[in-house]
């Protein structure tokens, strides 16, 4: 009996011991695999022009002209000769009062002021306050996409607009590596991609 009870702690650290090295295997091994399916995904997309052929006006599809910029993912443009706004789908990008609002609104100014863009919609027409949802394409590029992949957006997923959904993770979790746009910031480390 004394013997077993000598051998209880001793197993007991073993035990414990063995956790640690089987939880770091554990985390070494996710980590490995994360890195092969972010480059294997990486490598698909950079094959993938970032600007993709605009659409040809079919059902889906509106052409509008950008008349203010408003924040890094709303716009107002002139869509049937009337003011609309429009709120960038699968993105979202630091409000007034937090940091980098500037950077994504610029970066957003850059890519679509004073432009004819593309608008194309994925499931739902528009959000709660009225604003028309879309993707965003100015002189072929996706600007949503455009704006995730510089580090100017954080990915959301708003159910039930999915459209690029997991192709923006991959970009945002790249900018994120790479300390693009925002990402120094830490204003899109919340844990969330949906709202």
């Amino acid at each position: 009996m004394v013997k077993l009870q000598l051998l209880l702690p001793l197993l007991a650290f073993c035990l414990v011991s063995c956790q640690a090295v089987v939880d770091r295997m554990a985390d070494d091994i996710a980590d490995q695999v994360s890195e092969q399916v972010v480059e294997q995904v990486n490598t698909a997309v950079a094959g993938a022009s970032l600007s993709e052929p605009v659409g040809d006006g079919s059902a889906g599809e509106e052409i509008a002209q950008v008349t203010r910029v408003i924040d890094g993912d709303t716009i107002d443009v002139l869509l049937d000769g009337r003011r609309t706004r429009i709120r960038y789908l699968q993105m979202n990008t630091p409000e007034r009062d937090e940091p980098c609002y500037r950077e994504a609104t610029q970066a957003n100014a850059k890519l679509v002021a004073g432009k004819n863009v593309q608008l194309v919609a994925d499931r739902e027409n528009a959000d709660r306050y009225g604003r028309l949802l879309r993707f965003v394409y100015a002189d072929g590029t996706l600007v949503n996409r455009a704006l995730v992949k510089e580090g100017y957006a954080e990915v959301v997923l708003y159910p039930p607009n999915d459209a690029h959904y997991h192709e923006y993770l991959v970009l945002e979790r790249a900018a994120a590596q790479a300390g693009l746009g925002c990402h120094p910031t830490g204003i899109f480390d919340d844990g969330s991609t949906r709202r």
